[in-house]
């Protein structure tokens, strides 16, 4: 997946600007400072929101190759569903809204349950599930759509550690699989421990490449002064 010359905006707010780059297969950290341009960029790669200037390149990928996780899940969890029906909706971008899921795509389902944790809860509402579960039940749902790239929207906040360590077993698989995962990802020691590169994003890129290169004081102080100096000439008359 290439990004080519990709400027994103809210409204006329410019979110994300001259971002050039590519991502291979492996774990992939978008980090920054908060309000730098991290989960708009997720949104642009998922086509949920469509760039001003530039393009995102698929190479030989569709949008339904593409598995979005956001913080927030994109469900409100006191919606009338089951945990088995609700991980199956990850069939949706493959199948469609209305062919069946068959024998082999119950089976997958679950696996993907079973997977990460969730044998014998396949018919509790998601509302009965604790903060943890769910999560385990938004990565089931990525499981099964099979997609080439995953996009993670900080995928581990708030869970115990027993779920974290789970899920990012899960992650890693994903990467020996030929995956492609992009996270955002605050946590740097889970970035450090976790990912191939990370681009550091401050409404401009300000670094981007291998962990060792990329993760240093000097980078990291670059980007909360970009993020600052942003703010204050936003926040000028």
């Amino acid at each position: 997946m290439r990004l080519e010359g990709l400027n994103l905006a809210y409204g006329r707010t410019l979110a994300v600007s001259g971002l050039t780059g590519a991502f291979g297969p492996g774990v992939h950290a978008i980090v920054g400072p908060n309000g730098s341009g991290k989960s708009t960029l997720l949104k642009a790669i998922a086509g949920l929101i469509a760039p001003c200037a530039g393009r995102v390149v698929l190479e030989g990928a569709g949008r339904a190759d593409i598995a979005y996780l956001p913080q927030d899940g994109g469900v409100q969890r006191d919606f009338p569903i089951e945990v088995a029906d609700f991980v199956a909706l990850g069939f949706e971008p493959r199948l469609g809204l209305f062919k069946g899921v068959g024998a082999a795509d119950r089976a997958a389902l679950g696996e993907a349950l079973a997977r990460v944790g969730l044998e014998g809860l396949a018919r509790r509402p998601i509302s009965a599930l604790s903060g943890g579960q769910f999560q385990r039940a938004m990565f089931a749902r990525v499981m099964v759509q099979q997609a080439k790239v995953v996009l993670l929207d900080e995928p581990f906040t708030a869970l115990d550690t027993a779920t974290a360590e789970d899920l990012t077993a899960i992650v890693r698989a994903w990467a020996q699989e030929d995956g492609c995962v992009i996270m955002v990802q605050h946590d740097l020691a889970v970035v450090r421990e976790l990912c191939a590169s990370a681009l550091v994003l401050a409404g401009r890129p300000v670094a981007w490449g291998s962990i060792e290169s990329v993760l240093t004081d000097d980078v990291l102080t670059q980007a909360r002064r970009m993020a600052r100096d942003a703010t204050l000439s936003e926040a000028a008359p």
